[in-house]
């Protein structure tokens, strides 16, 4: 075996500095199915692809979850890990309130998440956390998106897929993101990134979103109808 044991644990580099039981989580991050977050001047995107099952429940999420007023997340790999790290979120988010008044920037919410990831790697009998997220949100600073991964690390962006196939929907929003558009742009550019290597581009079903808007600084999940009419408008987006 290459990793010639040195996978056993999160707490020991192998020869050439490798922690080989972060890249596994990272590797499961890259199994899941694609979660986008889009910034524009109007507020914020969160988009993520669900493949529900014939009697599964509709109008339910299980990777876009809101922590608070203003923040929501949007999350790709192994969901579990995901839940119990929204809830520290959630936590941590009303501790601040509770204690200067104010709601909590999104930095500083994404921060805290990378802090609590990184613990899982320094310590034996625990595992890195097999999921990335992406928290996105307004504040006092304005619309934020921020990423975090299994290693601990954050970073923000203005576009931003993490999932299977997100190179090449990075690439995608390279080409097509405009930090100026509309919020309906924005919300049709993550439809036609869900759907670019799909066969039919304007397909809806399997997909669930949240926004938060820069005038009510409020998270909203959208409905199945919404994203339905934010699909007419992703011929614009179109690579051909």
């Amino acid at each position: 075996m290459a990793s010639r044991g040195y996978d056993m644990t999160p707490t020991m580099y192998s020869p050439d500095g490798r922690i080989y039981q972060v890249e596994y989580a990272i590797e499961t991050v890259k199994r899941g199915t694609l979660a986008v977050g889009i910034s524009t001047k109007e507020g914020v995107i969160l988009a993520v692809e669900e493949k529900p099952r014939t009697l599964q429940t509709k109008n339910i999420t299980q990777k876009i979850f809101q922590v608070d007023f203003h923040i929501g997340i949007a999350a790709a790999g192994y969901i579990p890990d995901a839940r119990v790290q929204v809830d520290g979120a959630r936590f941590f988010s009303q501790g601040n309130r509770m204690t200067y008044d104010e709601s909590v920037e999104i930095s500083s919410v994404a921060k805290y998440l990378a802090d609590q990831a990184h613990q899982f790697t320094q310590y034996g009998g625990v595992r890195p956390n097999g999921v990335a997220m992406i928290i996105a949100g307004i504040d006092q600073k304005g619309e934020s998106i921020y990423i975090t991964d299994p290693s601990g690390t954050y970073v923000q962006y203005s576009a931003i897929a993490i999932g299977n196939g997100s190179d090449d929907v990075n690439e995608f929003f390279e080409q097509f993101y405009n930090k100026d558009m509309s919020l309906e742009d924005a919300a049709a550019l993550a439809i036609a990134a869900i759907n670019l290597k799909a066969e039919k581009k304007d397909e809806v079903n399997h997909i669930k979103m949240a926004k938060i808007t820069t005038k009510s600084k409020v998270f909203e999940k959208i409905s199945e109808s919404d994203i339905q009419n934010y699909s007419q408008n992703i011929s614009k987006f179109s690579k051909e």
